[in-house]
């Protein structure tokens, strides 16, 4: 277990951590909570610097390098070494096994051999005592074999120990990587995603397309019915978007009301298509309150930036371009889609 601290010690590292966050400029969620508490802990001293130096430079956290601090040193540290410390376990099993396979291979012949060398040493004209000797040879080779037997069973329980270990291991991976409230992958997950969605593009490639999403009028809406009402609506976007993004694609909860698509082939008409449709099925879903019994709550919108990955661009740049397009939308009105225009050099798919 990473944390090992007595109540009392949990209860001081509470308190101060909750004094830190109030602090700052980003919500108070578990990712929060387990940045500082590391933090006052003292147990993550380059989380530490990381967070000081970020604090000297802007005055306080907010939300997007709250939940980059989080990610890059509080996140990743245990899935990336528990998966390290599996595939190390997993190879040094591995080797050992071999090795005693060898070893029982090369028993089997050096008692095959001392085998026939006995029947040979018994005909009548052997000496008996050089046979005597061969046998209490053939023996021990024998109980040695057997031991490399019992060996090589257990290693073969501790290897599908191990495999059960790594396939628990990737469980808790992917699970990192998943948005507790709607279901969707998280934002660490959007950078893998999109990372290795770039680095599969070739000039035969259709798409890749990116949509950035927002909740319209979300903190209004919070301040009016509540934060738990807030995330009812953010848990029925994410069924709306787990839905209707399907197979290569990956729906993202980006972070608090904003959500992200990653369309890996797919060209700029079949991304816009899919943007319209998503907000056509906002706009006409409907929530009900937790707990009340009144008429459920439609009319919740979303604004959509589409963009077209341009050859060459990075993906702080295609998000970027992405995200321009949704203020541009939130700017027009909101309830709409925007597609992010293309540089004239860039040229039209």
């Amino acid at each position: 277990m990473k944390y090992r601290h007595s109540t009392a010690q949990s209860a001081d590292y509470l308190r101060l951590a909750l004094k830190r966050m109030s602090q700052q400029d980003a919500g108070l969620h578990p990712a929060s909570y387990a940045l500082w508490y590391e933090y006052v802990a003292g147990t993550n001293p380059v989380l530490k610097a990381a967070v000081d130096a970020q604090i000297e430079r802007d005055g306080q956290l907010n939300e997007a390098t709250t939940h980059a601090l989080y990610a890059r040193h509080v996140a990743d540290f245990d899935t990336q070494t528990a998966s390290r410390i599996g595939d190390s376990v997993n190879q040094i099993v591995e080797q050992i096994s071999e090795s005693a396979t060898t070893a029982d291979e090369q028993a089997s012949r050096f008692g095959g051999s001392l085998a026939s060398w006995s029947d040979a040493l018994n005909l009548p004209t052997s000496h008996g005592s050089l046979a005597s000797s061969v046998e209490d040879i053939l023996r021990g080779t024998r109980e040695m074999q057997a031991a490399i037997g019992v060996l090589q069973t257990r290693l073969e329980e501790s290897r599908r120990e191990v495999q059960q270990l790594r396939q628990e291991v990737a469980r808790a991976r992917e699970e990192a990587l998943i948005d507790a409230l709607t279901g969707l992958t998280n934002r660490k997950g959007f950078d893998l995603a999109l990372d290795a969605c770039l680095k599969e593009v070739t000039p035969e490639t259709h798409g890749p397309c990116l949509l950035m999403i927002d909740l319209d009028h979300f903190k209004r809406l919070n301040d009016t019915l509540g934060h738990v009402f807030g995330d009812q609506v953010l848990s029925s976007v994410g069924q709306i978007l787990r839905a209707n993004v399907k197979g290569k694609d990956t729906a993202t909860r980006y972070g608090g009301e904003e959500f992200a698509v990653i369309l890996p082939q797919t060209p700029r008409g079949g991304a816009i298509g899919l943007a319209e449709a998503l907000r056509a099925t906002v706009f006409a879903s409907r929530v009900r309150r937790s707990g009340k019994k009144e008429a459920m709550i439609g009319n919740i919108s979303v604004s959509i930036g589409v963009a077209d990955h341009i050859a060459g661009e990075s993906a702080t740049e295609f998000v970027s371009r992405a995200d321009r397009a949704l203020y541009t939308a939130k700017a027009q009105g909101r309830n709409r889609v925007v597609l992010a225009p293309r540089p004239q050099s860039a040229g039209v798919q």
